[in-house]
């Protein structure tokens, strides 16, 4: 192992918590078999501030490591790994953030940060649009979304919110990846790595039955409702960047027809932005109790509801496109999803990043000797 630039001496409250259950289920190793955070625990004896960043972020929250614990509440170890972990995840989401007082921010007040920077951006852009020669409930082109704000204004507008979310999402992935340092990668790891991303291997519970939700009863229905929510969001990535190659490789600019591929792909995506995000929402209020950290509700539901709201008001612009309501309803939509763009780097959205990169340094460190050299080691 890389000695870690954080001191194993320097643990906060949530790390600590962490390395003490992480110590108890070292010496019963009873879920070993349940996901990749515990065998990946078994080759330690100490837990670094780095070691319980890396475990927090490979857990995938399924609850089944909770229900098995024999030592769980109200024992008097009290070993929750599923509430020590995600309280530890949202740690992670403010200790790595770029700039750090961003995500303090976000963390404290996601749901109003979300709602309120989405309403604002709308009306913003629902003003800019009416200005412009007061298109609201004025007869429009078929479709064609440049009357209301011009190629260029979008281009710059966007392009320079998205370049310092890009900015800001790699700084705070070195600095995970520095404290958390990746050994020699491989061709295998990799494909492991990127399989068990695209497939959300982990959130079958380790065991393929599912996760728990509102009890110890197991279902595949998050797993479901987070692959709706995945690949939602890939779609409609991929219809902008085919819309990007359309205008700019191949001049052909907007508006598309519903049957071309950039409509196609970003109709798909906005059903699974509101389709996976509902039924994500819907298991998040009725989850046990025990699950989570309660204090990041507010920076949860945020996130979902941006999300959600991306995908629909995108289905709402594209039924009313071709109608004297698309000024407005494209305002809505842009405004959704600058809010999105923003507020990418500071909160859930990370955690999927930093996710990744947990399970390519398990795929890196299980092909790896164990340097313990205990017992049967």
């Amino acid at each position: 192992m890389q000695e870690s630039s954080f001191s194993i001496m320097n643990l906060g409250a949530n790390e600590k918590e962490v390395s003490r259950m992480l110590h108890i289920c070292n010496g019963c190793r009873y879920c070993e078999g349940f996901c990749a955070v515990f065998p990946a625990m078994t080759r330690r004896l100490e837990f670094n501030q780095a070691d319980v960043h890396y475990l927090a972020n490979l857990c995938h929250n399924c609850g089944a490591c909770l229900h098995a614990c024999q030592y769980a509440p109200p024992h008097e170890f009290a070993v929750n790994i599923p509430k020590g972990m995600a309280a530890l995840r949202k740690t992670t989401y403010i200790d790595y953030a770029w700039p750090q007082a961003m995500g303090q921010m976000y963390q404290r007040n996601g749901l109003f940060i979300a709602l309120m920077l989405s309403t604002a951006l709308a009306f913003f852009l629902g003003l800019s649009a009416y200005l412009k020669g007061g298109l609201f409930w004025a007869p429009t082109e078929t479709g064609n979304f440049y009357q209301a704000f011009s190629h260029n204004t979008l281009v710059w507008m966007f392009g320079l919110v998205f370049g310092f979310v890009v900015f800001a999402m790699a700084m705070s992935i070195a600095k995970f990846i520095k404290n958390s340092p990746l050994e020699k990668t491989s061709c295998d790891s990799i494909q492991e790595a990127v399989t068990s991303i695209a497939t959300l291997k982990y959130l079958d519970g380790g065991h393929g039955e599912g996760c728990n939700e509102e009890s110890d009863r197991y279902t595949k229905i998050r797993r479901v409702f987070h692959h709706f929510t995945f690949y939602g969001f890939l779609l409609c990535f991929a219809a902008t960047s085919v819309a990007t190659i359309y205008h700019y490789f191949l001049a052909y600019p907007a508006p598309y027809p519903y049957f071309s591929l950039p409509v196609i792909l970003g109709t798909l995506g906005g059903f699974g932005l509101v389709i996976g995000p509902t039924g994500l929402l819907y298991l998040k209020l009725r989850r046990h109790p025990l699950h989570g950290d309660p204090s990041q509700k507010g920076m949860d539901v945020g996130f979902i509801a941006l999300l959600w709201l991306t995908g629909l008001s995108g289905l709402v612009l594209l039924a009313l496109r071709d109608t004297s309501w698309m000024p407005l309803t494209l305002s809505i939509h842009l405004g959704c999803v600058m809010a999105f763009f923003i507020t990418m780097p500071y909160g859930k959205f990370m955690h999927g990043i930093y996710r990744g990169v947990a399970l390519l340094k398990w795929a890196i460190e299980k092909r790896l000797p164990t340097n313990l050299k205990l017992g049967a080691d």
